[in-house]
């Protein structure tokens, strides 16, 4: 996921308790693993509504000069 040759630092997991060595601080792994089955979810599409000005907007002077 990360630069391949970022240095790494050893610490032990924040979740686990686990010596671990990653390029940053955080859960291992195996702890991102398990979390991503548990919590992660799908990605989906989302369609964005067509933007409406509401009817107290009025267009500026510049856009009803003719």
């Amino acid at each position: 996921m990360g630069d391949p040759d970022a240095p790494t630092i050893e610490f032990d997991c924040p979740r686990c308790g686990v010596a671990a060595v990653e390029a940053y601080y955080g859960p291992c792994g195996a702890c991102r693993d398990e979390l991503r089955a548990a919590l992660g979810g799908g990605h989906r599409e989302v369609e964005a509504e067509a933007y409406e000005p509401k009817m107290n907007v009025t267009p500026n002077a510049v856009a009803l000069k003719d």
